[in-house]
């Protein structure tokens, strides 16, 4: 028998990510309290079985070399075309039934019951009984097949998803889903999954940067993003009372104790590393007159640092200036990069980055500007960005200098900001926590946008 993994004095639910990106974690970061901080890797805990880290190596490894590749012509387009097909996304008209599933998912249960895949996890887990709660679908599916005790739980982490994540069986499943938006609640129902086992949450965003359920940490950072936002005040003149009623009557008298903050994140594979310099080579100047902080957050990967400083040393930037003005952020441990990409976010005022799970920091005030999608979630994310208004596709990298500071001058990502702080759902975890611990503490649902 398998020992047991201890839970935290306190603790309510079991928490379990994947490695795999950031995204997942991303997610779990976000509901630390309901596990004491305690969150488990499927992929990666203490004492998995050979044959499980084998088989979660293997998908890791190929998703993440043909993600790097997708940026070289022809056949980076072609190797990622083919990968992204078995993962696609069906169109959502005509509704119709979609609850058969897919070759890909047959093939998934087929590895847990013959290999016993993800049996050891459970085997570990049962012994107390907690809701257990995964931000990936294969830990659920694993604790449905092997008969966990306790209620199970998936969060989605996408503003559209795959048959893949349903399960095989949705209308017969126990798992219960979190949705972080009305698409994924029609897209669930589409494939099968009863409507008693869909909650609508919203993407749970890390307490840090909402704090209360009164919002009081974003619509403070919000209130400093916009000074710098809106030098002109044009937005905030036009809006001026529907500012004024969220955030207060003083907005027009703040002002900011930093420059305009750039921040450029880049994803866990670092296929779009180029354009986090490409942006710098366009501000080069802008950093060397102190007009703009550039933020290249780009995790725990040592080659991606290497990559930016070797490519940084060509702008010859002084000590100062790479001190405050152009910041290559880089953290030993995902536990360190995920607390501190809260504080990154906080004195962020654009987030630049693919169309992934960060779309959804767009509820925080964050006006996006989006890369180009990697993979078919990330185009559903980036037209759900298109529909809150708070998201727009890069131009050029090249003529950054020229272009994001005509979007500046005129309020135009002032705006964006505002439409995201007013449209997008910001408290998916504070639901979650709802849900889990059945105790009510929001007085009304998220928008059901789809």
């Amino acid at each position: 028998m398998p020992k047991t993994i201890i839970s935290k004095r306190g603790q309510k639910a079991w928490v379990v990510a994947v490695d795999m990106g950031y995204g997942h974690e991303r997610a779990a970061y976000a509901l630390k309290e309901l596990s004491q901080g305690n969150v488990i890797l499927a992929n990666n805990y203490p004492g998995i079985p050979k044959h499980d880290r084998t088989l979660w190596e293997q998908s890791r490894t190929f998703y993440e070399q043909i993600s790097r590749l997708k940026p070289t012509p022809i056949i980076g387009n072609i190797l990622f075309e083919a990968m992204d097909k078995l993962q696609e996304i069906p169109e959502f008209y005509p509704r119709r039934d979609l609850s058969k599933p897919s070759i890909q998912l047959r093939q998934i249960y087929r590895l847990i019951r013959k290999h016993q895949y993800g049996k050891d996890l459970i085997d570990r887990l049962r012994e107390k009984a907690l809701p257990f709660v995964s931000t990936f679908f294969l830990p659920a599916f694993f604790a449905e097949e092997f008969n966990y005790p306790g209620n199970i739980y998936c969060v989605i982490c996408d503003a559209d998803m795959s048959r893949t994540w349903a399960g095989l069986d949705p209308r017969k499943s126990r798992i219960k889903f979190f949705a972080p938006n009305g698409r994924v609640v029609e897209r669930l129902r589409l494939y099968g999954v009863r409507s008693e086992n869909i909650f609508l949450t919203g993407f749970p965003l890390p307490k840090e940067n909402i704090g209360s359920v009164a919002s009081e940490v974003i619509k403070k950072d919000i209130s400093t993003r916009l000074v710098n936002l809106d030098p002109h005040g044009y937005f905030r003149k036009r809006y001026e009372k529907s500012l004024q009623s969220h955030l207060g009557k003083n907005l027009n008298m703040l002002e900011s104790h930093r420059p305009l903050t750039l921040t450029f994140a880049v994803g866990g594979a670092g296929a779009q590393k180029k354009i986090g310099i490409e942006i710098v080579k366009s501000l080069q100047e802008q950093i060397h007159r102190h007009e703009i902080i550039v933020q290249l957050a780009l995790g725990i990967r040592k080659d991606i640092a290497q990559f930016f400083h070797q490519e940084l040393k060509k702008f010859r930037f002084t000590q100062k200036e790479f001190q405050k003005y152009i910041r290559v952020l880089f953290f030993p441990n995902r536990k360190q990069y995920f607390r501190n990409f809260c504080e990154i976010i906080r004195k962020s005022d654009i987030l630049w980055t693919k169309p992934s799970e960060l779309s959804f920091y767009t509820g925080l005030g964050l006006p996006i500007i989006m890369a180009p999608p990697i993979g078919s979630q990330e185009d559903f994310n980036r037209f759900w960005l298109w529909q809150m208004g708070s998201g727009v596709d890069q131009l050029n990298p090249r003529y950054t200098n020229e272009w994001l500071f005509d979007w500046i001058s005129s309020g135009g990502l002032a705006r964006m900001a505002w439409n995201g702080f007013i449209e997008a759902p910001t408290h998916g975890a504070f639901r979650i926590e709802e849900v889990i611990t059945n105790k009510k503490v929001l007085l009304e649902p998220p928008p059901f946008i789809v």
